[in-house]
């Protein structure tokens, strides 16, 4: 099905992706207090997706990104080109003692009872240094591109990061690309520059620009400011059609996909613009994940 969006048949990058690269410790089921060993992961919410395109399905990828030219930025990059994704750099340079750096989240799995925990520590981080004019786009999208996407966490970064996305967005979609963002709400980050409210006017200024729209009830309530129903943590019997009305205030839908878990309800969504005359499509599946503690 294509929901309507007109993606470009061909182009020389399939996908490109606008976020911060971070490194993940992780000692596995073991909490930091315990700790002798931890293993390094590559990650980042935005490049994820470039990198599981490239990796699993062969797609032309690349990411627009910060890199620090020190042995974690050397690390990061050297996994950036295991995964197939072409970089586009606006390179940093590390002063040996205060940096920039690339970003740490440091992350254990939880066993049984105990649940994950995650932290960050994004003091300084180069990527939130980037702001209007750090990428050439029209060299990028030179060869043309078919898809374009950002998210939450890179918004969250500064306040020059929204910029970027809005820059990155429109001379994507100038260049025929369709636009995505992953709203992804990350609490402890938004709360360093201003909370919810913050939060909601960032970035429903950024949605503006957007095709594609990816959240959860979480997302639209707090992310874009929707009024919705209370979603507790511990609720497991909540009916997905009392999400349809919050809905309906952000955007006109194609597609829903809903998740009911034990924990909570889980709507993850893919918005697309579109005529009146079209028919809003619905379909609710059960799934039974768990969602991580942010």
């Amino acid at each position: 099905m294509s929901y309507g969006l007109k993606v470009r048949p061909s182009a020389a990058l399939d996908f490109l992706s606008l976020g911060a690269l971070v490194h993940r410790i992780d000692p596995g089921i073991v909490p930091f207090r315990k700790a002798c060993e931890c293993r390094i992961h590559v990650s980042g919410g935005e490049f994820n997706c470039a990198a599981n395109l490239a990796d699993c399905f062969r797609l032309r990828t690349g990411v627009a990104t910060a890199m620090v030219d020190y042995p974690i930025g050397d690390l990061i990059a050297e996994r950036v080109r295991a995964m197939g994704v072409t970089p586009f750099y606006k390179r940093f340079a590390h002063d040996g003692v205060a940096g920039p750096n690339m970003a740490t989240v440091y992350s254990d799995r939880g066993f049984g009872l105990r649940a994950p925990v995650v932290f960050y520590n994004r003091s300084n981080e180069a990527a939130a240094r980037l702001k209007p004019g750090d990428f050439a786009w029209g060299e990028i999208l030179a060869g043309g591109l078919r898809w374009f996407h950002s998210g939450g966490i890179f918004a969250a970064l500064s306040e020059t990061t929204p910029e970027v996305i809005i820059e990155g967005m429109q001379a994507a979609k100038a260049a025929g690309a369709v636009i995505s963002f992953d709203l992804n709400f990350r609490a402890k980050l938004w709360k360093v520059l201003g909370g919810e409210a913050r939060a909601a006017a960032t970035l429903n200024r950024i949605v503006e620009n957007v095709d594609v729209l990816v959240g959860n009830e979480e997302d639209l309530q707090k992310g874009l400011g929707i009024p919705g129903p209370e979603v507790s943590a511990k609720a497991s019997a909540l009916d997905p059609a009392a999400f349809f009305g919050m809905m309906d205030r952000a955007v006109s839908y194609t597609h829903l996909r809903a998740h009911e878990t034990p924990e909570h309800l889980v709507c993850r969504i893919m918005l697309e613009k579109k005529k009146k005359t079209q028919q809003i499509q619905r379909d609710c599946i059960t799934d039974a994940t768990n969602k991580p503690n942010r």
